[in-house]
Formats: C-alpha cells, sequence, structure tokens
C-alpha cells in the first residue's frame, strides 16, 4: 500500500471513530440517566411516576404528572404564538422580501437566536409579566367569566407569560428552518404556477407550501424540541409552584426543566429524590431527541427530494 492510499485510509478511519465517539455521548447520556434513577424505579411503578401528580419527595411520592403538564401547557401556547409568526415571516422574507430587506432581518434573526436564555427571562419578567397581569388576565376575565381564571391575587407568572417568552425563544430556529425550505423550492415551479394565471399568493397557498409542507413540518417538530428543553427563561416566568396542574393559561406552571435546575443538589439527604429528579431528566432527554431525531429525518427527506 502507497503511502497516498494509507493517508485516505487513515482518514477515512479517523473520521469514523470521531462520528461514532460523538454518537456515543448519546448513549452514554442514555445510560448515566438511567443507571442513576434506578432506585426509584425499583421502588416506584413507571406509570404510577408519570400519571401522578403527587410530589412529597420525604413521603416517597415522586408523581411527575403535574410536571409534564405544565412542560405540555407552556410548550402549547408557545407553538399556538410561534407557528403562525414563523410561517407568515418566512414566507415574507422568501417570496415579497426584498433584497434590502433580507439583508437588513436576516442578521437579526441571527442575533436572537444567539441571545442567552436569561436575558430572555428576564425581559419576560419586566416586560411580559406586567403585561399578562394588568392588561390580558383582566380583559379575558371581564369577557369570559366562565372560564377558570386565577385569583384577584394574580401575580403574571403563569404558563401564558413562559409560552409567550418561549415563543419568541424559538421563532429565530423556526423562521431560519422554514425559510431555507421555502427557498429549495425549485424557482420553475413558480414562474410555472403564475404564468397560468395564478396570484403571488395563490401560488404560495396551493403550490409553494404544498411543496414545501415536509419541511415546514420539520421546522415546527424542531422548535418543539427546543421549546421542550428550555430552562432558565421559563423559571423566572412560568410561576414554578409546586404539586399545581394548570387548568387555565393564567395558571402558574411548572415545567420539567425548570423542576431539574431548581430542585438537583437540594435536599438530597431524602431517599430517591435524586434518583427521581434524574428520572425527570431521563424523560426529558428521550422527548427532545425523539423530536430532533424526527425533525432531522423530515429535514433530510425533503432536501434529497429536492436535490
Amino acid at each position: 500500500m502507497n503511502m497516498r492510499k494509507f493517508k485516505d485510509l487513515f482518514a477515512e478511519r479517523a473520521m469514523l471513530t470521531l462520528c461514532l465517539a460523538v454518537f456515543s455521548f448519546v448513549l452514554l447520556m442514555f445510560f448515566g440517566l438511567y443507571e442513576k434513577s434506578r432506585p426509584v424505579l425499583a421502588v416506584n411503578n413507571l406509570q404510577d411516576i408519570l400519571f401522578s401528580g403527587i410530589w412529597h419527595p420525604s413521603h416517597g411520592q415522586f408523581g411527575l404528572a403535574s410536571f409534564i403538564s405544565g412542560t405540555l401547557w407552556v410548550t402549547g401556547i408557545a407553538l399556538l404564538l410561534a407557528v403562525p409568526l414563523g410561517l407568515l415571516s418566512s414566507i415574507y422574507l422568501v417570496e415579497y422580501a426584498s433584497r434590502k430587506v433580507q439583508r437588513a432581518i436576516y442578521p437579526i434573526i441571527d442575533v436572537l437566536a444567539g441571545i442567552s436564555p436569561v436575558i430572555y427571562g428576564f425581559w419576560g419578567v419586566v416586560a411580559v409579566v406586567p403585561l399578562v397581569r394588568d392588561y390580558l388576565m383582566p380583559f379575558f376575565s371581564s369577557r369570559f367569566p366562565f372560564f377558570p381564571f386565577a385569583s384577584e391575587n394574580y401575580t403574571g407568572f403563569s404558563a401564558l407569560t413562559g409560552g409567550i417568552v418561549l415563543a419568541v425563544m424559538i421563532l429565530p430556529i423556526m423562521i431560519a428552518i422554514m425559510q431555507e425550505v421555502l427557498a429549495a423550492v425549485p424557482f420553475g415551479i413558480r414562474e410555472a404556477s403564475l404564468a397560468l394565471g395564478a396570484t403571488k399568493w395563490q401560488t404560495v397557498k396551493h403550490v409553494l407550501l404544498k411543496k414545501a409542507w415536509p419541511g415546514m413540518i420539520a421546522a415546527i417538530i424542531l422548535g418543539t424540541a427546543r421549546a421542550f428543553g428550555e430552562t432558565i427563561a421559563v423559571l423566572m416566568v412560568a410561576g414554578c409552584a409546586l404539586g399545581v396542574t394548570p387548568k387555565s393559561i393564567f395558571d402558574p406552571a411548572y415545567p420539567l426543566p425548570a423542576l431539574i435546575a431548581n430542585t438537583y443538589g437540594e435536599m438530597m439527604s431524602i431517599p430517591r429524590y435524586d434518583a427521581a429528579v434524574l428520572l425527570a431528566a431521563l424523560v426529558l432527554f428521550l422527548t427532545t431527541a425523539l423530536f430532533n431525531m424526527a425533525g432531522q429525518i423530515i429535514l433530510m427527506g425533503f432536501e434529497a427530494k429536492e436535490n
């Protein structure tokens, strides 16, 4: 074997080794979390843990249902706000905006994606919390008195506040992916639709979105994965009241990431307390991993089809 072939083979094997090492990190994280959470699984049934809302570590009760519910509330509100905004913004940037507007907006999106979560959390405390407390809550409670709203001592720290902050946080990644998906649709399809007499909006609605919908679903899934795993910003604005299962958007929510950040390292003298928190981390890890894998697979399939 000459030196050139040896170098080529060595480079190939080295890159394969590094790739496998990166993949092994995921497996190591999974098995590490599983091993650490085994003490609580040995005593408490997994179904009881996931579907019980009772969290009394000192009594050996580690129900995660209220935390899972809080995660779903905050994430659902964030998606309801972010998906329409992200979709319409990406359509405008790709199909309607001039080059000058695009050059001005794209750096702003990159900046928003790179801002530290604690900055979003601080913005939520000083801006979104008063907005929800002083305006949105009175507005909805006066028009929908039959709906279960918070008490008169409402502070503004709620699932809605967390959802609004989270929506702003996941918007950049959703817009970035959606605009790349739309830009990947062949230009000839647009020209054909316009040549047949369709308007710009009809082309977008009936041709472009129909062609790009798998990539749009992938963008939503990846945004959902980001929302599931967000910790600090949601911790600062969602209320985080132990044992409270939200019944409306104005109730406090305690998502799983906030539980892990708030409690791990405290009260570790209680048996199986750390194992229960690490089990919550395992549930969150598997959820975000599955969402990320699904989004990436759909996105790669769309790109391969377009190419």
